[in-house]
């Protein structure tokens, strides 16, 4: 039985206790939200991991993005980022690898991440395809499913499918005259495809088939977005939309076989329509768990984009959305290193606790006025211990001129702490 029907038949396992403890909620509504489809616990069920819980009333989670391209190929590398991801706090990590040993690399990433592992199976069957073939165009369907079946055997926990591109829906595309077309790797991938041989996307057409691998290994279906806008002028358009009412519809199906799904939202969206976007997702897709990349709320923030994406972030948490795709400083740049991965995880672990404070998540605020009571008694150990980089605090402290072990440099004998504190107990 999978997660949705155990939670259908009252059966509340270990598991959901686990995640129900963690999040501080009762067993019994997890369950509950389980079954309605409005959260998920995204585990393979041959993935030895800590579950982990998505959706309805939970704390906001973070993903981290690592992984090789054709150009860039190092397997030392990219488990140094999984390291540091760990470390700073990341709950999951998707492997988009398109160059090297993507098996191998995955395999290693399988063995050494202690969180959730997801990927993007089309990368692979397009890897293959190129370089057997030539051209995207000569990818064989029964190839995609076959890469997405070995994924879930290999104990992966999410995959992102990008299910909701339609013959139809690419027809819209050409009508609407977007700036960026399609920005999606993978949608890009599939839309190539549908053109040059004139068929219907295999996922969407097969959609029964995936479900059916899916149900196999409790695997999470990320319902990808391969039309998200790409920038501002293409935001909430008419082909996002349609993608988004084709990906609750799929969703449902899901649902009704007992299979998990989240849906992936944008992308690029101005700041006055981050919150609109959010809520109407959770209208069209009867609030399943929601999945955003960023959204980056300006396409002008080139080099520091993971401070673009945490604005768009925590707004987006506070309005409703579960999951968060960091995005780092090299995005639209480069592939990212090792200091790109731990701003970009830092930057997003930010959006998302401040999202859990405006939604009132249990518990959220504590760590925020623990933090102002070692500020008042001006405690600096205590204040790296509870920041998001206990490192940068320490090493920044570390540079301040000699005789400010007590008060920072910015403000010296003038600072306001000790101003009030020496006032007020003046006799």
């Amino acid at each position: 039985m999978t997660r949705i029907e155990q939670a259908r038949e009252g059966i509340i396992t270990d598991e959901m206790k686990a995640v129900a403890s963690a999040e501080g909620v009762s067993a019994e509504k997890l369950a509950s939200d389980i079954a309605e489809g409005v959260t998920v616990i995204t585990r393979n069920n041959l993935h030895d991991i800590k579950p982990l819980g998505i959706g309805k009333g939970l704390t906001v989670k973070i993903n981290a993005n690592i992984g090789t391209s054709k150009d860039k190929v190092s397997y030392d590398d990219e488990m140094r980022k999984l390291e540091a991801l760990v470390k700073y706090g990341a709950d999951a990590v998707m492997d988009l690898s398109t160059g090297g040993d993507i098996k191998g690399l995955r395999n290693a990433l399988m063995k050494k991440s202690p969180v959730a592992v997801g990927t993007v199976p089309v990368y692979e069957t397009i890897v293959q395809t190129v370089e057997k073939h030539g051209h995207i165009a000569k990818m064989n369907p029964d190839d995609l499913f076959a890469v997405i079946e070995d994924h879930a055997k290999e104990g992966v926990d999410f995959v992102t499918v990008h299910c909701g591109i339609t013959l139809k829906a690419i027809e819209r595309l050409r009508e609407d005259r977007r700036i960026l077309d399609v920005v999606s790797r993978g949608g890009a991938f599939l839309l190539e495809w549908m053109i040059y041989n004139n068929k219907e996307n295999p996922l969407y057409e097969q959609y029964d088939r995936l479900i059916e691998t899916a149900k196999k290994y409790d695997l999470t279906l990320s319902l990808g977005d391969g039309f998200r806008p790409g920038c501002l002028a293409d935001a909430t358009d008419r082909s996002q939309i349609e993608e988004l009412v084709t990906l609750g519809e799929l969703r449902d199906r899901a649902l009704e076989a007992g299979v998990q799904a989240i849906i992936e939202g944008p992308g690029h969206v101005p700041l006055n329509q981050v919150e609109l976007n959010i809520k109407m997702q959770k209208e069209i897709c009867k609030g399943a768990p929601f999945y955003v990349l960023g959204p980056l709320v300006t396409d002008c923030g080139m080099g520091y984009d993971h401070i673009t994406a945490a604005i768009g972030g925590a707004i987006a948490g506070a309005a409703g959305a579960d999951f968060l795709c960091y995005v780092t400083p090299s995005e639209h740049i480069r592939l990212p290193d090792i200091d790109d991965v731990i701003e970009g995880v830092i930057a997003s672990k930010i959006a998302a606790h401040a999202a859990d404070i405006a939604k009132g998540i249990p518990g959220a605020i504590e760590k925020d006025k623990e933090m102002a009571r070692f500020r008042k008694n001006l405690d600096w150990e205590g204040q790296a211990s509870m920041s998001f980089n206990p490192d940068r605090v320490k090493r920044l402290r570390g540079e301040s001129p000699p005789g400010m072990a007590e008060v920072c440099s910015m403000c010296g004998e003038f600072c306001a702490i000790k101003t009030v504190e020496r006032a007020l107990n003046k006799k």
